[in-house]
């Protein structure tokens, strides 16, 4: 118990023989339950986590047939804390690379009441450009970007960070069968999450890496995937919540941008096209150009503003 809050700490884990018995071994005592969820391993994680299930009551397994990728652990993890009516639900990863003296941190803004939703970010923490590999923390910077747009929670970084707690409420609102099972299952949690007005908190915490764990990220296939989640989820949010919900002008600003910039890329292949083949700018062309250009990232930026306004309460 934490602040007289039921904690439970979900562990996906595949393939972690040699880091599970670390994350059971270092988890804070007021964890009242570890739900480890194994993802079809390979190895012997199964046998790891039963030796210590022998001896430690608070370990509840949960063992997958078949694969369901990283985000499927969790929502099978939810599940059986949210069947459990469990107060706060935290994500640990089953490789060891979540610091357990950042757990306090993490679920604290949930279990006062003040966050239906934590969120680790690392991106911030000290000297992490030198803790985080240089080609990841890069591209966790420019997909943080992009969930932002998505998601509607400017406030938040690090968007690929899994060192989250949820509240209770949270997870019996949210469909979770739903949530993609991948790695962009953060990503996609935080739309939804935005949708129904669930207020969010970036913590910071320190990365962990080198620590024996493997990554499993194959980047030239996941960003390609986050990317397309994300650019679907945008445009379900805002119909969800800016039609559906509430009607707000920002879903015309959005409409008009995209119009306008779409209409600029064909301007830009025509004008450059007859600069290379006649020499010429066509002066029609140019202005066309300058309009679409121009007036579409205008709307785009309003779009962003006005979104970035009815969200601001929902730190």
């Amino acid at each position: 118990m934490y602040k007289d809050k039921s904690i439970c700490a979900v562990i996906p884990a595949h393939n972690e023989a040699t880091q599970i018995g670390k994350v059971i071994e270092t988890m804070p005592e007021f964890v009242d339950q570890m739900v480890i969820v194994d993802d079809a391993s390979r190895d012997e994680t199964i046998d790891v986590v039963k030796r210590y299930q022998h001896d430690n009551k608070k370990i509840e397994l949960i063992i997958h047939e078949t694969n369901q990728g990283v985000g499927g652990a969790i929502t099978t993890g939810y599940k059986w804390a949210r069947d459990s009516e469990i107060d706060v639900t935290v994500v640990m990863a089953g490789d060891g690379q979540m610091d357990p003296e950042n757990l306090v941190n993490v679920i604290e803004p949930v279990a006062d009441g003040s966050a239906d939703y934590s969120k680790g970010n690392r991106l911030f923490y000290g000297d992490a450009w030198n803790m985080i590999p240089h080609y990841r923390y890069l591209g966790n910077s420019i997909l943080s970007l992009l969930t932002k747009i998505a998601s509607g929670y400017w406030h938040i970084a690090d968007s690929q960070s899994g060192y989250t707690a949820i509240s209770l409420i949270a997870l019996k609102r949210i469909n979770l069968d739903g949530i993609y099972k991948n790695y962009g299952m953060p990503n996609d949690l935080l739309i939804k999450l935005n949708q129904f007005d669930f207020r969010v908190r970036d913590v910071h915490i320190k990365p962990v890496y080198n620590i024996g764990e493997k990554s499993g990220i194959r980047l030239n296939k996941v960003i390609p995937r986050i990317f397309w989640l994300l650019v679907k989820g945008f445009w379900q949010r805002l119909f969800f919540k800016y039609v559906i919900k509430d009607f707000h002008p920002l879903v015309f600003f959005y409409i008009l941008s995209f119009l306008l910039l779409g209409v600029s890329v064909p301007l830009t292949i025509r004008l450059f096209y007859i600069w290379a083949v006649w020499g010429d700018i066509p002066d029609i062309n140019a202005m066309a150009l300058v309009f679409t250009f121009i007036s579409g990232l205008q709307t785009l930026f309003f779009g962003m503003w006005f979104d970035m306004e009815y969200n601001k309460n929902l730190k």
